[in-house]
C-alpha cells in the first residue's frame, strides 16, 4: 500500500463535498435516501470560500487512484484570553477513513498533518467533536475531554 497524503485545493471540491456527505451519513446513521441536498450545497460553498481564504485546510488520502480517507481543520478567532492571547483557534472536522483502509494509521497520520498545519499558524488550541469510534484516536494523540462547555440548541 503506497499512500499519498495530498493537501486539498479548490480543484478537489467535488471529492471534498462527497466525502463530507459520506461522513455525515456515517456519523448520524443516515440512509442513502436521506435528502442531503441543502447540506451538500452549503458544504460545497463552505469549501470553496474557506480553501480560498485560508480558513480551512483539508488532506485527502489516496492508495493509488483509490480514495482512502480525509480530514480537515477549520480556523477561527474568538475573544483573546489569558491562555490564548491571539484568540486564534482551530477545529478538527471531517476525519474519515474508508472502512477497508481502517486500522492502518491513516487517520493518525492525517491528524498529524492537520496539527502540524495548525502549529505552523501559531494556533495553541485545537478542539474537535469525536464519535465513539474516533475517540480512541484523539485520546491516543493527546486530546483531552473538555468539561464545562455547554451548548444551547436554537
Amino acid at each position: 500500500m503506497d499512500l499519498i497524503y495530498q493537501k486539498a485545493t479548490a480543484g478537489d471540491l467535488d471529492l471534498l463535498t462527497e466525502t463530507r456527505i459520506e461522513v455525515l451519513r456515517a456519523a448520524n446513521g443516515l440512509s442513502g435516501d436521506t435528502d442531503m441536498g441543502e447540506v451538500e450545497r452549503e458544504s460545497r460553498a463552505y469549501y470553496s470560500k474557506a480553501l480560498r481564504d485560508g480558513t480551512h485546510t483539508a488532506y485527502l488520502v489516496f492508495d493509488g487512484d483509490c480514495f482512502a480517507g480525509a480530514g480537515g481543520i477549520s480556523y477561527y478567532q474568538v475573544m483573546p484570553t489569558y491562555h490564548n492571547p491571539s484568540g486564534n483557534r482551530a477545529y478538527i472536522m471531517n476525519m474519515y477513513t474508508r472502512p477497508e483502509y481502517r486500522r492502518r494509521g491513516i487517520a493518525y497520520r492525517t491528524l498529524d498533518l492537520l496539527v502540524e498545519d495548525a502549529k505552523a499558524r501559531g494556533i495553541s488550541h485545537i478542539a474537535q467533536e469525536a464519535t465513539a469510534m474516533g475517540r480512541p484516536l484523539y485520546e491516543k494523540y493527546g486530546f483531552k475531554l473538555m468539561s464545562g462547555e455547554m451548548e444551547l440548541p436554537l
